[in-house]
């Protein structure tokens, strides 16, 4: 019986201890191969063309990476690759923003050597991971209709996003320069959000995504 390929992967995470970490408790599973690490956006792209792997295991936060965005246009390169975002944000909404974007999975960075092996299986298989102990919210939030939607879960993929950057703390130029929009652009979001969110002011607004935990 002729035995199956290992998946590939390219591991990407701006901590080298980190990455080392995961790439230890991989190749140690047998059926998974690290081809490649990356510690930035910039680098992941690189890796992904070069190396053309199976599954791309990538922290949500990293230098010059933008998750949503990194999420597109890799899979726009290459619409079979399987993408699982490693984070450690634990909030229901950075998992939702994933997978609209189109990641086929998230898992929690805290979990992750409990479940990292079976998370990149899964979506290798074609399925949707998410770590256990946020799924139960996830499924919850996916099969709520649209007009039951309030606060964080009325605002779309772009506002949220807006939303966590603003919330830092950043000027609405830096916001536009970080999402590759136009100032006028993030201006227009920034008053969906306040208006979608009930706040009054950018001081409202920065407090909000810090209650939140929005902000890393």
């Amino acid at each position: 019986m002729k035995l199956s390929s290992p998946i590939s992967v390219v591991l990407a995470d701006d901590h080298a201890m980190v990455r080392q970490s995961l790439a230890r408790v991989l190749e140690a599973s047998g059926s998974i191969v690290v081809k490649a690490e990356a510690g930035n956006g910039t680098e992941l792209l690189e890796m992904v063309q070069r190396y053309v792997p199976d599954c791309v295991v990538m922290d949500y936060s990293m230098p010059d990476h933008d998750a949503p965005a990194a999420i597109a246009e890799l899979l726009k390169r290459n619409s079979s690759l399987k993408i699982l975002v490693l984070t450690v944000h634990e909030n229901v909404h950075y998992a939702i923003r994933a997978l609209q974007s189109g990641a086929h999975g998230y898992l929690i960075k805290s979990a992750a050597v409990e479940e990292l092996v079976e998370g990149i299986q899964t979506v290798h298989s074609g399925d949707v991971y998410i770590s256990k102990q946020i799924s139960p919210e996830v499924w919850a939030w996916l099969r709520r209709p649209r007009r039951e939607r309030e606060g964080l879960e009325a605002l779309s993929r772009r506002e949220f996003d807006v939303l966590r950057i603003l919330g830092s703390g950043v000027t609405l130029q830096e916001c536009a320069r970080q999402l590759d929009v136009s100032h006028s652009t993030v201006s227009t979001y920034r008053t969906r959000i306040l208006e979608k969110l009930n706040l009054k002011s950018t001081a409202e607004l920065i407090r909000y995504a810090i209650e939140q935990n929005l902000v890393s």
